[in-house]
């Protein structure tokens, strides 16, 4: 019966989740509908004094960018705004006419249905302009007209001067600084910067300014002003409250800073910020790229080696490739290959501002060669280190050789007099000085281990309670066993244990 039963239930349960399957997924909505929502959001954050209603609207740029065009701005643009407004006629005026047969199919029934449609807060024309800003900066024939919009969209915004539009405002700021710098005219877009740089600080407005100091940041490295870039990071502090992508921005431009200082460790810790704060490799891949190209040349100026399967990533792997050719030079001391692959991938060194960075591992790729000769010889002239090395002259062999010697790479020593290096003290690999560092590392470890125990503390009378314990255990089996012997407990009362 229990079968028969238990068969309803399962016929049920599978109908229930045919059901399911059949039920027709929602369609994705349109990226009209997407804008006329977040206007919704945006409106909604004015009233209430909610922002982050607004940081919803702004977490959805970057996918939404990727689809509008022509046609969807001024579906979004009628939609949204009454038939005889002026703004609708100054926003529709930077967005070029979309072609005929697309016209007649969309814009006329959503225009005619919004006749009523009242004004839109501020902030929504400031976030329709943000979206023809990234549409015209996808072309490369209209960059002069996105410097346009961007000049006109700031003396809109600072006219308002609304504390409501904040978080828009530090989303327009990128936009306007990638409108600058892809017109060529990144310079002249720093007094304004600065001015609202300022501005924004007097207003406790984290999120704006720490837009504004990643854009002067940019704006400085950009035309390699590294000492006016590192002034302004001494005179201004980053804001804490600030998003995780501005904290990555900025972590980058710290690590680029202090790499050409020569400051490799704290630019070491910088670069690994920015790529834990970074956004996902997939969502952000050219970031990603870039900040994995100045950490690999970072690391190789440490002295370390990058780890394998870092070059193996799906994002970075052709991205890295001429930078683990260099990795393989510097690993091996070969001076030629690191020559070769320099003025191989001289001209993407270039664009990626790292070739000054490169240049620099040349000392590194001949201390590397020098270890390999001095483990391989037990005395080598210095005329042969300049073959293998590829030096110059003899003079240059011996001064690298006597700095290395110096700075503890090789342990050895130079005869003047006859023109050869002597390494054979690191030839043996047993004798009396490894004998007495292991003896030295042992020490240290019973030293250790001696330390641990006095170091150990115990609780007071915690034998007294182990000693209760078993006393009451011994009772209970006094108690059972009087119980059997009396007949009162049998087998099935004292469990299945026994």
């Amino acid at each position: 019966m229990a079968d028969i039963d238990m068969k309803p239930a399962d016929e049920s349960k599978d109908k229930k989740d045919e059901a399911k399957k059949e039920e027709p997924k929602p369609e994705p909505p349109t990226p009209v509908q997407e804008i006329k929502t977040n206007i919704v959001l945006i409106e909604r954050a004015v009233s209430t004094l909610e922002p982050r209603f607004t940081h919803r609207v702004l977490r959805s740029l970057t996918s939404l960018r990727k689809k509008i065009d022509n046609k969807v701005l001024r579906d979004a643009i009628e939609a949204a705004y009454p038939k005889d407004s002026a703004a609708k006629k100054s926003l529709l005026t930077w967005v070029p006419a979309a072609a005929p047969s697309d016209d007649a199919m969309d814009v006329e029934p959503i225009a005619n249905s919004k006749t009523g449609t009242p004004e839109p807060v501020p902030e929504a024309d400031i976030y329709f302009r943000l979206l023809i800003l990234h549409h015209l900066l996808s072309s490369s024939s209209t960059y002069g007209k996105a410097v346009e919009l961007a000049q006109q969209t700031v003396e809109k915004m600072q006219a308002l001067n609304r504390r409501s539009m904040d978080p828009i405002a530090s989303k327009i700021w990128f936009a306007v600084e990638r409108a600058y710098e892809l017109g060529g005219e990144l310079a002249d877009a720093r007094p304004l910067f600065l001015a609202a740089q300022r501005t924004a600080s007097l207003r406790h407005d984290d999120e704006t300014q720490a837009s504004l100091i990643n854009r002067l940041l940019r704006s400085y490295l950009h035309y390699s002003l590294y000492d006016q870039a590192d002034k302004l990071i001494s005179k201004t502090t980053f804001p804490v409250s600030a998003a995780n992508s501005q904290h990555a921005r900025y972590h980058y431009f710290l690590g680029r800073i202090k790499a050409v200082q020569l400051n490799y460790s704290e630019a070491h810790i910088n670069l690994q910020q920015a790529i834990r704060r970074a956004p996902p490799p997939k969502t952000a891949p050219g970031f990603y790229q870039a900040v994995h190209k100045l950490f690999v040349i970072v690391e190789l100026l440490m002295g370390d080696i990058p780890e394998r399967g870092l070059f193996r990533h799906v994002v970075l792997q052709k991205a890295l490739t001429a930078y683990f050719e260099l990795v393989k030079a510097v690993r091996t001391g070969s001076l030629s290959q690191f020559q070769s692959t320099l003025s191989k991938h001289a001209a993407q060194f270039e664009a990626d501002k790292t070739y000054t960075l490169i240049v620099r591992l040349r000392q590194n790729v001949i201390k590397t060669g020098i270890r390999r000769l001095s483990l391989s010889y037990s005395r080598i002239s210095l005329r042969d280190i300049c073959v293998k090395l590829h030096l110059d002259s003899e003079e240059d062999a011996e001064y690298i050789v006597g700095k290395a010697i110096r700075d503890g790479v090789i342990e050895g020593r130079i005869i003047h007099e006859k023109g050869w290096m002597e390494c054979g003290n690191q030839k043996s690999g047993y004798g009396p000085e490894v004998s007495d560092a292991f003896s030295r590392r042992i020490g240290y470890c019973l030293e250790l281990h001696n330390e641990s125990v006095k170091a150990m503390r115990y609780p007071l009378n915690a034998h007294r309670k182990e000693l209760a314990a078993a006393e009451v255990v011994r009772e209970r089996e006094k108690h059972i066993a009087k119980g059997i012997e009396d007949g009162d407990i049998d087998d099935d009362d004292m469990g299945g244990d026994f």
